[in-house]
């Protein structure tokens, strides 16, 4: 594959620095969750809010997210082994789905839950301005979160030929669309809860803030959704990207004893890990033993590539039509 495709998504990429970003990026927004928690649920508690509960039940939602995905990130790069010819590179979204799921079920849900019951039983607010300076202060540290991925996605979108949000949906890295979705939905919960906490303070009524409170568990439970959804479609078998696609056809006739391809399949066995199956013509007419030796050769070339787990190669038949670079 050529040197040109350094993403995930459109060919091959510097795995390691990639795989190390990742991490960063995880772990910057896991020291920022962990510290808007604690003040959001001390603000929480100070001034009986509702917006200010669903605000602390979704930082603390994100902080044993960003745990799962230093797993997922951690276990998904262990070596393939006899017992695991294919690697560990799914470990990464079983992870992110426990992650996704988490989402959905503490951060929506307990949200959600929390508002229809300030809905039916309000209790008053107090201490409006603890709640207004931990929004503040949370808004600046999720702001802070959000750029780092908001950066490791454009600049890999910039590579696949993407535009950013296109390339976050369809990115094979799940820890870096999760800690980008979840800033996103974080910053704009923030916004939420400020209005509703303002309308309350302006009207005395808690029922902004209790409507605050279950429109952003309604906003973690779409996210969440679309995060499982996206898990579970890599798991299933996900097929490379056209570009990346279009990278492995090339590299394929690149090899000077392949003369045509004519079958192709390249799926997704986690981030920036694929496994490569092709049918291929080889030049000349060589002997039966000749052409295995060269078939298990050509193979280990492909694999010595670092996003390219495994490799399988057969012979075309003379009427199957070529596939063209």
């Amino acid at each position: 594959m050529s040197q040109s495709d350094t993403q995930p998504d459109s060919g091959p990429e510097q795995n390691a620095n990639a795989g190390d970003e990742s991490t960063l990026t995880v772990l910057l927004a896991f020291g920022a969750n962990l510290a808007i928690a604690v003040a959001k649920s001390v603000a929480a508690a100070m001034t009986g809010s509702a917006s200010m509960v669903a605000e602390a039940t979704h930082s603390w939602a994100d902080t044993g997210n960003e745990v799962l995905l230093l797993i997922a990130n951690r276990r998904s790069r262990h070596a393939a082994d006899k017992a695991h010819p294919l690697g560990f590179g799914r470990e990464a979204y079983i992870w992110s789905m426990f992650a996704a799921l988490g989402l959905f079920a503490l951060g929506a849900g307990v949200s959600i839950t929390h508002g229809v019951q300030e809905l039916f039983n309000p209790e008053p607010a107090s201490d409006f301005g603890v709640a207004y300076a931990v929004l503040g202060i949370s808004f600046v540290l999720e702001a802070i979160s959000f750029r780092q991925a908001f950066r490791q996605l454009r600049a890999e979108a910039s590579d696949a030929d993407r535009d950013l949000l296109e390339h976050a949906l369809k990115t094979s890295d799940p820890t870096v669309r999760a800690v980008f979705a979840e800033d996103a939905a974080a910053l704009i919960g923030l916004v939420i809860a400020f209005a509703g906490v303002l309308a309350h303070q302006l009207t005395g009524s808690p029922i902004p803030d209790a409507l605050g409170s279950i429109a952003v568990g309604v906003l973690l439970g779409v996210i969440a959704l679309v995060l499982i959804d996206r898990n579970r479609r890599f798991l299933v078998g996900e097929e490379a990207s056209p570009q990346l696609r279009g990278a492995g056809l090339e590299t394929l006739l690149s090899l000077p004893e392949v003369s045509r391809v004519t079958f192709l399949r390249m799926e997704y066995l986690g981030p920036r890990q694929v496994y490569l199956v092709a049918g291929v013509d080889l030049v000349g007419d060589l002997a039966e033993h000749t052409v295995a030796g060269i078939l298990r050769d050509l193979e280990g070339q492909l694999e010595a590539h670092p996003h390219i787990v495994k490799a399988v190669l057969t012979l075309s038949n003379e009427d199957e039509p070529s596939l063209l670079a």
